[in-house]
């Protein structure tokens, strides 16, 4: 089969690469119908995230046909239209049966960092991913969810990851009818929050970005404030200037580790890798807040370190959330926002091409061109 594969460094190629195959008794394999690239393959992409080892198939936001049953699988049968959420769970361990299918403790359990992700580093369990013709999924009767008759593969394959991550990067917020809500990023999980942002009752939302076209979008399709944080001296002092002096009540950081706007980050942590990445989103947004101010961190950040303000934090008495989305919980809600035009997902694609062109879309997506927010990737012979 065609996959998306890692080569090192900036270099993918999509390629031959063996059939995936029943493993384990709830296993099914999908035929794939839609794949994209997500902000987070590009930290892949890019080198940053420790242990991508070459070979790896990319991948985590895919739908998909089921064409093998393993013989445990009970919810499933050949068929079978599926999204399936980023982050797999095997639905029993003490952290699935909270709710929180990121941390579970089966699916990677070398690591206590997180849960088994598709198509990632190795430190998230080193499955292979869906920017392919076909893909494993294993736990088939936890993660998956049956795509309904009357919505098409591209209304729900954003439930995959970055509609459940941006709504969950809001609610972290605690956000409320009289919030003013900063959400740091206009890639498109940053753009969900804005979104979300006003779906859980938010005053204003204020996008900050530097990418034009980013922030036009935040406009049109989210009726956001913008803020260009190349074009001004201070981003902190002007969030500051609008918000009567104090800041905005909730901050969202939907950057993470490749955040542009310091020359010490992008040498320590994106040159030299002295650090776990560029912090400066984070750093925005601790220090933006207002005291007693909530800050949600949604963006990607690796281990071991990074040069964040906690001191400021701490006087300031934030409440900070983070965490990988704990997808599962999510998809039904949103499924219904979708039903009801509260959310529009498709707008949000700008880009759809077979396949075997994915490795192209990993140079547009990097170098931010074309006017690229998110690319969907289509295997041969899907519909």
């Amino acid at each position: 089969m065609l996959a998306l594969t890692y080569h090192g460094p900036k270099c993918v190629r999509v390629e031959e690469n063996p059939e995936p195959r029943i493993q384990h008794p709830n296993d099914v394999v999908l035929r794939v119908s839609r794949a994209t690239i997500c902000g987070s393959d590009l930290h892949l992409y890019h080198g940053y995230v420790p242990d991508t080892r070459v070979g790896t198939i990319f991948g985590h936001e895919f739908t998909g046909v089921v064409e093998e049953v393993g013989p445990s699988v009970r919810t499933l049968q050949c068929g079978d239209r599926v999204v399936v959420p980023f982050n797999i769970a095997c639905g029993t361990c003490f952290f699935c049966q909270r709710d929180r299918t990121s941390a579970c403790e089966n699916t990677n359990p070398l690591t206590t960092i997180t849960g088994g992700i598709f198509g990632y580093s190795h430190t998230t369990g080193g499955y292979q991913g869906g920017q392919a013709e076909r893909v494993r999924v294993p736990f088939a009767d936890v993660g998956p969810m049956k795509i309904p008759d009357d919505l098409s593969d591209e209304d729900v394959l954003f439930l995959s990851d970055i509609l459940p991550t941006g709504y969950q990067a809001a609610e972290m917020g605690d956000i409320g009818p009289a919030d003013t809500v900063a959400v740091f990023g206009c890639g498109p999980v940053g753009l969900v929050a804005q979104r979300c942002a006003w779906l859980l009752g938010a005053r204003r939302v204020i996008a900050i970005d530097s990418v034009g076209y980013r922030l036009d979008f935040a406009r049109r399709y989210n009726q956001a404030e913008t803020l260009d944080f190349s074009k001004v001296p201070d981003v902190v002092s002007v969030l500051r200037e609008m918000t009567d002096g104090r800041g905005p009540d909730v901050c969202i950081d939907a950057v993470g580790l490749e955040a542009n706007g310091s020359t010490l980050h992008d040498v320590l942590g994106k040159t030299l890798m002295l650090e776990a990445g560029s912090p400066v989103a984070l750093n925005w947004s601790i220090q933006s807040v207002r005291r007693g101010g909530r800050v949600s961190i949604i963006g990607v950040y690796g281990p071991p370190w990074n040069l964040v303000d906690v001191g400021a934090a701490m006087n300031k008495g934030l409440t900070i959330k983070t965490g990988q989305c704990d997808v599962k919980r999510y998809m039904p809600h949103l499924l219904e926002h979708i039903r009801k035009g509260n959310i529009d997902p498709r707008a949000l694609i700008t880009h759809r091409v077979p396949l075997d062109a994915a490795a192209e879309m990993y140079r547009l997506f990097a170098a931010r061109s074309d006017g690229i927010l998110k690319c969907v990737l289509i295997p041969s012979g899907a519909k």
